[in-house]
């Protein structure tokens, strides 16, 4: 009779019903027990037959001490915790505690062989005995392991594996060498460096240290090397630097394991291996912070982030929000950026997080004032800006915009609000500048000095440091993609130098300056020693494996409109005042004409909203450090021409609110901001 479709389906779910059963820990002790009954009577029986005499035969008493036999080795086994092995995850730990568990069993057995004067069973009996159960319950436990090794090593071979030197004869290299034994490993640990004298010589597993790492480019070429795994979790960032400046020389692509502290459980596999990266490149330790302080003032407080999208204000947004802030505000005009975030932060902290996300123009006077009246922020960190530098130079009006009168709008908002700690985000462009964006940066932070200076509850700070690796904007994600696609990889000058830390790293001194904020105050960021961009680029290809200019050529493409060879922290009038953080560091005011700033950015507004062609002219007039080549502005006549109503009317908004704001001793730009 045949069976229905029904029918089959209901034993194939059985079946399979029955097949998940095995794969559970119940099923695994249940097969277990079976198994070491069976192997508990197959030995008895090869240990009787084997040295078995005509004296001795077998009778009820040789069948009363196999069952007792059986008995005793399902107990120790139990209390050795046999039963409880999972196959695919067995340890060598497992396999000394059933060592243990069947040598008390042999033992115990011994003891009752003398004492009846091996009159039922023997001590050679025994001794065979023990021996055969303990293969037998060791491999009825490692034997899916056995076999998936037994398989890559001699079914399947090594073929195809890449051949792999270790940079590191620790706990780390045991560890790998370990995982390549199993059947998804990709790779083949062929030899293995280290400085350590006394290792050299010898073996790990079956793995020898061949010498040491200064040795690393003869031994890549003489062990056919495909990829160098470097495997020292605890070395320095300095002799981290040192010995990647070596492996460089292999023209392998390198991996490195990341230091303990990025380990977050301790263990050490291939997936935790990651390419090597230019911060490994720098040669320091990773900045520390004292999160106390970072507690201090953030820890229930109503914290808004301008730009909160952006590759600065994102981290911002990500190292606040593990701070406790009582609610955590999101402002960007770009949605797909604010998106991402909000979207990464509700998957990590879900409802442990007051999070808000506002999409908003810092220049929009009127928004941003609902901004502050419904949410009341206490803390203001501001890092929306337009920052690309060579766009900046063809958009100066933009820029003046967006940096200058959006700062302006934030700042003043953040004083009529009461708010307690303002924080700019500023740069190193903005020393002496020689392009619009530092040149707009440094108005900022001659605005902050200025409103601080005077505001009665809110204390501004600004916060100057270099480039930051991996921000929208940075060099390394173009170097790493012309890298990809065969190059060729494009420098500027050959000469030009920068100062550079990780996104991390800046915005967590950011945060700290911020509690060191007295008002009026600009930091200035140690970032250690400046960079040259010709040499990061060449680092980058070899790490990729790859010879400079033979296999990916270099090419200087000429300094671009507004570009520094090098960068500055400081201005000549401006000396240093340590911090309690060495790596934060005050800058001493600089004396402004407050008159004249407010004066010239009613100027400076009205003409970058009439779109003029003379922008750069005016910058001049406000930053004398600031240099430029004329000719360069990106404004049209026809534009300027266009918005002449439109520039009369900001410039009697401007003269109407004057003299009110004068009497405060502020700028009549806020009137004009109002009336657009």
């Amino acid at each position: 009779m045949r069976q229905t479709a029904a029918e089959r389906g209901e034993f194939q779910a059985e079946r399979d019903s029955g097949m998940r059963f095995w794969h559970t820990k119940r099923g695994h002790a249940v097969f277990l027990l079976v198994m070491d009954i069976l192997s508990v009577l197959l030995a008895e029986t090869i240990a009787f037959f084997v040295t078995k005499t005509e004296t001795q035969s077998f009778d009820a008493r040789v069948m009363i001490w196999m069952g007792a036999n059986i008995a005793l080795a399902v107990l120790f086994l139990f209390l050795a915790q046999g039963y409880a092995i999972v196959f695919s995850l067995a340890t060598l730990f497992d396999a000394f505690k059933i060592i243990i568990a069947v040598t008390a069993l042999t033992a115990l057995d011994l003891i009752f062989a003398i004492a009846t004067q091996q009159s039922v069973i023997s001590v050679a009996a025994v001794l065979v005995f023990g021996l055969v159960l303990m293969n037998f319950a060791i491999y009825s436990r490692f034997c899916k392991r056995l076999n998936e090794t037994v398989g890559v090593l001699f079914r399947r071979g090594l073929k195809g594996r890449k051949r792999v030197m270790l940079i590191g004869g620790g706990e780390s290299a045991l560890m790998i060498v370990k995982e390549q034994c199993t059947p998804r490993a990709k790779y083949r640990a062929v030899c293995i460096l280290d400085d350590d004298k006394n290792k050299i010589g010898k073996h790990i597993l079956n793995v020898k240290i061949v010498g040491n790492i200064a040795s690393a480019p003869q031994m890549a070429k003489k062990y056919n090397v495909d990829e160098i795994f470097f495997a020292i979790p605890s070395a320095t960032r300095q002799r981290q630097k040192e010995i990647i400046n070596i492996l460089k020389e292999c023209k392998k692509p390198v991996k490195i394991l990341p230091g303990i502290y990025e380990l977050a459980d301790g263990k050490v596999t291939v997936s935790k291996f990651r390419d090597v990266e230019i911060t490994d490149l720098l040669g320091r330790e990773q900045v520390q912070v004292d999160l106390n302080q970072i507690l201090g003032y953030i820890e229930d407080k109503t914290v808004l982030v301008t730009g909160g999208g952006g590759s600065i204000g994102s981290e911002l947004c990500r190292q606040i929000a593990t701070h406790h802030p009582k609610q955590l505000i999101i402002l960007d005009i770009y949605e797909n950026n604010a998106y991402s975030i909000e979207q990464e932060l509700k998957r990590k902290y879900k409802d442990n997080l007051n999070l808000l996300t506002l999409i908003a123009s810092v220049r929009d006077i009127g928004k941003m004032r609902d901004v502050f009246k419904k949410y009341r922020p206490q803390i203001v960190f501001h890092a929306a800006a337009h920052k690309h530098v060579p766009l900046m130079e063809t958009s100066p009006n933009e820029a003046v915009k967006n940096n200058v009168f959006g700062t302006l709008n934030v700042a003043r908002l953040a004083d009529e609000f009461s708010v307690e700690t303002f924080v700019q985000i500023s740069t190193d462009k903005a020393v002496n500048p020689t392009n619009v964006m530092g040149c707009t940066k440094r108005i900022c932070e001659m605005i902050i000095q200025t409103i601080g200076k005077h505001s009665a509850h809110t204390k501004f700070v600004a916060v100057r440091f270099g480039n930051v690796l991996g921000s929208n904007g940075s060099v390394i994600p173009l170097f790493k993609q012309q890298i990809a696609e065969g190059g060729p990889v494009t420098v500027t000058d050959r000469n030009i130098i920068r100062y550079f830390m990780t996104i991390p790293e800046a915005v967590s001194l950011v945060i700290q300056a911020g509690a060191y904020a007295k008002g009026g105050q600009i930091f200035v960021l140690d970032m250690g020693e400046p960079v040259k961009i010709y040499d990061l680029a060449r680092h980058l290809i070899q790490l990729s494996g790859y010879e400079p200019d033979v296999d990916i050529p270099i090419v200087c493409t000429g300094l671009r409109p507004g570009e520094k060879l090098y960068e500055e922290r400081l201005m000549a009038e401006e000396g240093l005042q340590k911090t309690e953080n060495g790596l934060i560091n005050i800058a001493k005011p600089i004396d402004l004409d407050e008159n004249k700033l407010w004066h010239t950015l009613d100027k400076l507004y009205a003409e970058a909203y009439a779109e003029t062609e003379d922008m750069k002219k005016y910058l001049a007039d406000l930053v004398p450090t600031y240099t430029y080549q004329a000719g360069q502005s990106a404004g049209k006549a026809e534009n300027a021409a266009a918005n002449a109503g439109d520039m009369k009317n900001t410039e009697n908004a401007a003269k109407n609110g004057a003299a009110k704001d004068a009497a405060e001793g502020l700028s009549a730009v806020a009137a004009a901001n109002a009336a657009v």
